[in-house]
């Protein structure tokens, strides 16, 4: 085996090891902009409206699984860069989580999309006009991201 094949064996044996023991986790949200409307998400296993999101899986760039998400939770594909907005610390189930969160304007509708398994209920909602039940850190981001709220590390 020569050097160089070691040494990234080597470097993913201990980046493996590293990460089960540190087990840090990264998820996505993204919001969907489409003028002053945002696209919000309700789940059936938690409560509250949230922007769509989920976990990265391995492999997989933090913007990529945001795409993806954006993909399972509506009837949206994205079809533009997405912005990285910020990156947060999430403490809600456990204080080795963070937050990527997106901001995507470009898009388009590739499919019908109706409540499952997963989203008990979405739609388009005006930034004005959140409906009852948003979550806190959401209608923080909206803040951050249309009115120029500070933009806090705390998810």
């Amino acid at each position: 085996m020569d050097k160089n094949r070691r040494s990234r064996w080597r470097m993913r044996l201990y980046l493996s090891l590293i990460g089960a023991w540190r087990r840090l986790t990264l998820g996505t949200r993204v919001m969907l902009v489409e003028g002053d409307r945002i696209y919000l998400v309700r789940h059936t296993y938690i409560s509250g409206w949230h922007l769509p999101g989920g976990g990265v899986e391995p492999g997989e760039t933090a913007a990529a699984g945001a795409a993806r998400e954006v993909a399972e939770e509506s009837a949206y594909r994205v079809t533009g860069a997405l912005q990285l907005f910020g990156l947060y610390h999430s403490t809600l189930a456990t204080n080795r989580d963070h937050v990527a969160l997106y901001v995507g304007r470009q898009f388009d509708e590739a499919r019908t999309f109706a409540a499952n398994a997963e989203i008990a209920a979405f739609g388009w909602f005006s930034i004005d006009a959140l409906p009852e039940g948003t979550t806190e850190p959401t209608r923080q981001r909206v803040a951050e991201v249309f009115r120029g709220a500070p933009q806090r590390q705390a998810w």
